[in-house]
């Protein structure tokens, strides 16, 4: 695989580098991991007609794909406030798009029944609108179940998200937060009562949750705001 270029972006467990006109590179930092399964759902994403790059190669941590060039939602949403309604619709529209395709034979039931493609990780930070359309990227925690679970966890993504960076960029994002993923949930059209428990679960085993989040978490889906000390998560 060619030796990658410049540094495009970081994520959580994975950096992106250019690799020349077209193409970048996204790589896990652990070495050990492979991105196999990603690129793998990724094409089968794609297949079925949803917006998502082009997958060229995969070899271990390293990814190979088409470049997409647009800001994040999160960042039109920032820039251009007074279309949250909108840009909240469209992510909703999104996630139908992902749940009626169904789930590759690869994915597990990690979040309970059902058989559609499920992304678990699909909020503004993970739409790029590029001038064709948005573009659905970040397929690490894809999964098969029900959408109600999908749209529990975005839902509470955005809800609870600690807003890092500096304080007028903070203060834009937490302002965000009041609005859009209300306004996202009631375009989703979909009752979490039942899915919220499990999409919160997931998100209380994140070791890089701190207390804020995890508190907001806990309130937002009905739970004890704190849990016996040693006692794992309800799943």
């Amino acid at each position: 695989m060619a030796e990658p270029g410049p540094l495009l972006g970081r994520g959580r467990d994975a950096d992106v580098y250019d690799l020349g006109p077209g193409r970048v590179l996204r790589r896990y930092r652990d070495p050990g991991a492979s991105a196999e399964r990603e690129a793998a759902v990724m094409v089968h994403a794609r297949a079925h007609g949803l917006p998502v790059p082009e997958v060229f190669d995969v070899d271990g941590p390293d990814l190979v794909m088409a470049r997409v060039e647009g800001p994040t939602m999160l960042a039109a949403v920032l820039r251009r406030p007074w279309t949250i309604t909108r840009q909240a619709t469209v992510l909703a529209e999104l996630h139908r798009a992902v749940h009626a395709v169904p789930a590759p034979d690869l994915l597990d039931r990690r979040t309970g029944p059902g058989d559609a493609l499920l992304h678990l990780d699909l909020h503004p930070e993970n739409v790029l609108l590029t001038p064709s359309g948005p573009v659905i990227i970040d397929w690490t925690n894809a999964a098969r179940g029900t959408a109600e679970v999908d749209v529990a966890d975005a839902w509470l993504v955005m809800s609870a998200a600690r807003v890092p960076g500096p304080a007028v960029v903070a203060a834009a994002v937490r302002a965000a937060q009041g609005v859009f993923p209300r306004q996202f949930r009631r375009a989703a059209g979909l009752d979490l009562a039942a899915a919220l428990p499990t999409a919160a679960a997931r998100r209380l085993a994140d070791r890089n949750l701190g207390e804020q989040e995890r508190r907001r978490i806990r309130r937002l889906a009905g739970l004890p705001l704190s849990a016996r000390p040693g006692s794992p998560e309800p799943s």
